[in-house]
């Protein structure tokens, strides 16, 4: 066993709580961490981990060896990793958590784009709309639309989304145009589920925000889905604007109340704050700032 092997091995246990979780986030089987982390306490000659069925717990000698080992390690890679750059670009794997919809249709391309001239960098998109536990599945840098609750992470801001209230023109011209923000409670509209809150969509008319109680028969989970309901004429729908905008141009799509601001949600990658930023980690933050930055 190589040594530095060992210590990534206890410091991804300590981070994730158990040897599989380490396992997973270092690539190998969870007997082979286990091993090492024995390999390595022999070594050392002193125990660093308590193991029970339940979980494991440092020692006072883990902990000591804790207070320097992630951000030492962190330094390491730094510098491997600088050599290893300035011949080939950047490397490594790198672990990203997005938003289902969002990852697929803006984080996924911006992900290609940033990959293209680094041959040796694997990047691992994870897509879920729950909210991850960065240090528990081993994620670099995670995207998050909305409000941002956990003090812990570090955040940047990378941009804004914007929420439109739109209808397909075949819709309007059966069911009439709403003239203002309250008419909407006498249409179909179609909900998305993953908006937080009681259902009501909240928009700023005349510089007063409104929560409209709205109804109709679909319901979905997938910003994606609604767009595409309202594309066919099923009813009015608040969707994010980077979903709809090409629907907009095209014209399968107006916009309805353009005098009604539905929320604006901030866009932010978030990372944990313990930990040193790996050079490619820090470089994607950037390409992603810039790219959603200056989105329309």
């Amino acid at each position: 066993m190589d040594l530095v092997d060992g210590l990534r091995v206890l410091v991804a246990s300590v981070e994730t709580g158990s040897f599989s979780g380490a396992a997973g986030r270092l690539g190998i089987s969870p007997k082979l961490a286990s091993k090492y982390l024995a390999e390595l306490e022999a070594r050392l000659g002193t125990r660093l981990l308590h193991r029970t069925t339940r979980r494991l717990g440092l020692t006072a000698a883990g902990e000591q060896l804790m207070t320097q080992l992630p951000d030492w390690l962190d330094q390491l890679d730094e510098m491997t990793g600088a050599l290893r750059e300035a011949r080939r670009g950047l490397s490594g794997t790198l672990r990203v958590s997005a938003p289902v919809t969002y990852g697929e249709m803006r984080i996924g391309p911006l992900l290609r784009d940033f990959r293209a001239p680094h041959p040796d960098l694997v990047i691992d998109l994870r897509l879920s709309d729950r909210f991850v536990d960065l240090a528990a599945e081993g994620i670099d840098l995670a995207i998050r639309i909305g409000r941002l609750d956990d003090s812990a992470l570090v955040a940047r801001k990378l941009g804004v989304i914007r929420l439109l209230v739109v209808a397909a023109p075949a819709y309007l011209a059966q069911h009439g145009q709403p003239a203002q923000a309250a008419d909407l409670t006498r249409h179909l509209c179609l909900r998305d589920t993953n908006m937080r809150g009681d259902g009501a969509w909240p928009l700023t008319e005349a510089g007063q925000l409104h929560r409209i109680a709205v109804s109709g028969n679909f319901l979905a989970n997938s910003a994606r889905l609604t767009r595409d309901l309202a594309v066919q004429g099923e009813g009015i729908a608040i969707c994010p604007d980077y979903v709809v905008l090409d629907d907009l141009a095209r014209g399968r799509l107006v916009h309805v109340l353009p005098q009604a601001s539905g929320p604006v949600l901030d866009i932010h990658a978030v990372h944990l704050g313990q930990r040193r930023l790996a050079r490619r980690t820090r470089a994607l933050v950037d390409h992603l700032a810039g790219a959603l930055g200056s989105a329309p």
